[in-house]
């Protein structure tokens, strides 16, 4: 098998229900020169390369594989407001003003999402609605001290707690006390969307080349990007590769690690089915640190993730652990057909807060979206897009926030990882 054979996307559901077409593209070969070269070609890198392209830049986008083969291809298609880690996190490291105005660019992501479906057209079934559900008392408690935060100190009232009767209007089960429900989430099929994207950015005029993984960039003002065929010079790169940036820049290196999260998609659910799961067509993940997330899609297959490993070997059992959690939540689907397995990396921070930068004056990334970078990637590109036109200021926000490598080396940082994972396990069954 040769490597761009390789990076073929996984059979998903996501690959199998394909609604957007791209413009013919050819692997990158010879020499070109543009204004930006843009390394990724998920969510990030196809929305920086837009917005540049909107902007007027000459740019060239390089995947490694196709479109969308990265975890924007692949993941729980959850579009939602903050980030993987707490916004208190934030506040400590950054206080509360610049705090407040990232928790709103967060929200900012989210109606950016649905600008960009709605304005290029992206048959994505985009749809609103989202539950951040208690497992336990303390979670509850965590909860409404969440919502009072919100409201108090970030003026968004919009959380409301529900328990009961009122919470099995969205979400036929007994495993939840009580979840936050947030009307300005939702989700997307999230292949689609990144498709959607690519093609925007095609008729913008962006230059996509896939099965093009870059090989090394030099450094410099320009900038020269390789391939194995071809070489790209650029006053700017941006990086967009996130868990798949290996190696490229040593000083990024050490700053995200890659997580396996898996997935998987049932047969469509008839009408009685769906009255008894998820009735309002919300998405929901719980409150647990290694979290199990689920929603419908748009011909209402539940799809369902959770599960994690660290250690880039699939968790044991999983396929018998995954089925067994779908049938203690839900009753009603028992005996229901699995049509779809499959997994894929995401890239964690240390303190689980994307890490956006520059380095060297023209080479810009944004990486390490922890779980959480559905809408916020698309912001991302956005944000990359002003920051190489001059008006850096909101990219800078999130460029403050500090960062340190997880420790113990190259050799240690997996194994201390795995270590802490398993305590938080513990943790999640207290």
């Amino acid at each position: 098998m040769n490597a761009a054979a390789a990076l073929r996307r996984p059979a998903s559901y996501y690959n199998a229900s394909i609604a957007v077409t791209l413009a013919p593209t050819t692997p990158l070969a010879g020499e070109s020169r543009v204004d930006v070269c843009v390394v990724g070609g998920g969510v990030t890198g196809c929305s920086a390369a837009l917005h540049l392209a909107e902007r007027g830049y000459r740019v060239a986008l390089l995947e490694a594989g196709e479109i969308g083969y990265g975890a924007s291809g692949r993941s729980g298609g959850q579009i939602l407001p903050g980030l993987g880690t707490d916004i208190g996190v934030v506040e400590k490291a950054l206080g509360h003003e610049r705090a407040k105005s990232i928790w709103e660019m967060s929200r900012e992501s989210v109606r950016l999402t649905a600008d960009l479906v709605r304005r290029h057209d992206i048959p994505c079934d985009l749809s609103w609605g989202y539950l951040h559900a208690a497992v336990k008392p303390r979670h509850v408690r965590e909860l409404r001290e969440f919502r009072d935060t919100l409201a108090e100190r970030y003026d968004y009232p919009a959380l409301s707690l529900l328990e009961g009767e009122a919470l099995r209007e969205h979400v036929v089960t007994d495993a939840y006390p009580a979840a936050l429900y947030d009307a300005e989430g939702g989700h997307l099929h999230p292949l689609n969307y990144t498709l959607g994207l690519a093609r925007a950015a095609q008729r913008a005029g962006v230059t996509i080349h896939e099965h093009s993984p870059v090989v090394a960039i030099q450094r410099g003002s320009p900038a020269r990007v390789r391939t194995a065929q071809g070489m790209l010079t650029a006053d700017h790169v941006v990086l967009a590769a996130n868990a798949y940036l290996n190696g490229l820049v040593p000083e990024l290196d050490g700053r995200i690690m890659r997580a396996a999260n898996y997935i998987i998609a049932t047969e469509p659910l008839g009408d009685d089915q769906v009255a008894r799961v998820l009735p309002r067509n919300d998405a929901l993940s719980d409150a647990n640190f290694v979290l199990d997330y689920y929603r419908l899609s748009g011909d209402r297959r539940l799809i369902y993730g959770g599960e994690v490993s660290y250690d880039g070997r699939e968790p044991r059992r999983l396929q018998a652990r995954m089925d067994a959690k779908i049938a203690r939540l839900f009753p009603a689907l028992k005996g229901v057909r699995i049509d779809y397995r499959w997994g894929g990396d995401v890239a964690i921070t240390l303190n689980r807060a994307p890490d956006f930068g520059c380095l060297d004056g023209n080479l810009f990334y944004a990486q390490g979206y922890s779980g959480h970078g559905m809408s916020l990637a698309g912001l991302a590109g956005k944000l990359l897009a002003e920051a190489l036109a001059g008006h850096a200021e909101r990219f800078d926000l999130f460029s403050a926030m500090p960062h340190r490598p997880f420790p113990g080396g190259r050799w240690l940082r997996t194994p201390l990882l795995v270590l802490a994972t398993h305590f938080y396990k513990l943790r999640d069954r207290l």
